[in-house]
């Protein structure tokens, strides 16, 4: 199975908003992931602008269009943030939900609420109907009655939230229990229709037993890459990292 590295600049970004320096730049960022194996940039326009900033946006989507790699663009549901998107044009767009309090996304999206639902819903519409070729991915976690719910709204994936099996992993916990949810949920998409990607809080060691039982199509990190490239270099860790998922 052809397995695809999205990477998250997100923390480039995060390190020169501390500042408010212009550096480190997400747009050398992109070009040294791309140029290391990289298969595509994975951004995340928050409302609350804490790390990548509007201008960054389209800065990155002329490095992806360059080397003809897809950009990933998370946003959230905020009209003002559906309309940046839709003026970017980027290849795939990923759903999540945001909340101003929270360190970093904390879960997926409550499709069980018709609230949320219905907002979703229309967002993916909008979205559908103003970007030509758009692919639209869902965060939400691994539950049966959620993925039923994605394939009631004009999506082509899922990103599996993979926080929780990343947390237990680093703690050195048994997790056979998410291994085997992610099998049920991969089978479910499947049945579906709906591609099968993971992201949150995977790091080069906890992907691999994902990798190894072939549970995901795309995986996409950001922190631990950000994180590692301090002692490794960005350009090795994602060329590491790239043929680590191929091996496997």
């Amino acid at each position: 199975m052809s397995v695809r590295l999205g990477v998250n600049i997100d923390h480039v970004a995060t390190l020169r908003q501390a500042r408010g320096e212009p550096y480190p730049s997400v747009v050398d960022a992109a070009h040294k992931s791309l140029s290391s194996g990289a298969d595509q940039i994975t951004i995340h326009l928050r409302e609350d602008r804490r790390h990548i900033q509007d201008t960054d946006v389209e800065a990155v989507r002329l490095v992806t269009k360059k080397f003809g790699k897809p950009l990933n663009l998370e946003i959230g549901c905020h009209p003002e943030i559906v309309d940046i998107a839709i003026a970017t044009e980027p290849d795939w767009i990923c759903l999540v939900p945001e909340n101003r309090q929270e360190q970093t996304t904390e879960g997926g999206l409550d499709l069980k609420s018709t609230e949320v639902f219905e907002k979703v819903r229309l967002t993916c519409q909008k979205l559908k109907e103003n970007i030509k070729d758009l692919k639209i991915s869902l965060f939400v976690e691994a539950d049966e009655e959620i993925l039923n719910k994605c394939s009631e709204i004009d999506c082509e994936a899922v990103e599996i939230h993979t926080g929780d099996f990343a947390k237990a992993y680093l703690n050195g916990e048994d997790t056979d229990s998410y291994i085997n949810l992610f099998k049920a949920s991969q089978k479910q998409c499947e049945s579906l229709k709906i591609a099968h990607h993971a992201g949150h809080g995977l790091t080069g060691e906890s992907v691999i037993p994902l990798v190894q039982n072939n549970l995901f199509i795309e995986y996409n990190i950001g922190h631990w890459i950000i994180c590692q490239a301090v002692f490794d270099g960005l350009a090795t860790v994602v060329s590491s990292l790239k043929e680590s998922l191929i091996q496997k």
